[in-house]
């Protein structure tokens, strides 16, 4: 895994024109639902960020471009979750874990539209609560506030912790 955050790293450092694009398909795989468990891009948006933090990218086209990655994805796992309501819960990797819409739909309702920034912060909640947030019919305007606020709040706390690191391995070279 950690050899995939190397290539990605290593590819945008080399290929920065392709930055932006890149974080954007990153952020979005790892927001999609059912995706997110295939493609463990938050390694490598840090990894990047530490790019920025070295000073090799800009900061805003990584975050603008994370956060709207990120802010696609759950709007496309919510609009799954609308559209296919409870047969989601028949299909892989839900169907291997019953328990988790019964779980999800507990977490949403408890939570509200709070749950959309609580979960975007937590790797197996980030992809699971857009979806539920449409299955459940969470109000279409309060869950895209929050999805997008909350996308842009996780971008730029992925690029700050990836800056740090950069900006710390740059005092020791």
């Amino acid at each position: 895994m950690f050899e995939f955050f190397d290539h990605a790293a290593d590819f945008v450092r080399d290929n920065a024109v392709w930055a932006a694009p890149i974080v954007f398909a990153l952020a979005f795989a790892e927001s999609l639902a059912f995706v997110s468990l295939l493609v463990p891009a938050w390694g490598a948006l840090v990894a990047i960020g530490a790019l920025v933090g070295a000073g090799t990218l800009g900061f805003w086209p990584v975050w603008i471009a994370g956060a709207m990655g990120a802010a696609c994805g759950d709007w496309l796992s919510y609009w799954i979750g609308r559209k296919l309501e409870y047969s989601v819960v028949h299909m892989w990797p839900l169907s291997r874990h019953p328990d988790l819409v019964p779980r999800g739909e507990a977490f949403v309702r408890k939570w509200g539209v709070l749950a959309v920034v609580i979960g975007r912060f937590f790797g197996p909640l980030r992809a699971a609560v857009p979806l539920v947030a449409g299955i459940f019919e969470m109000p279409y305007w309060p869950f895209q506030i929050a999805n997008f606020g909350s996308a842009f709040l996780w971008s730029a706390v992925l690029i700050a912790v990836g800056g740090s690191v950069g900006k710390i391995f740059t005092w020791f070279v």
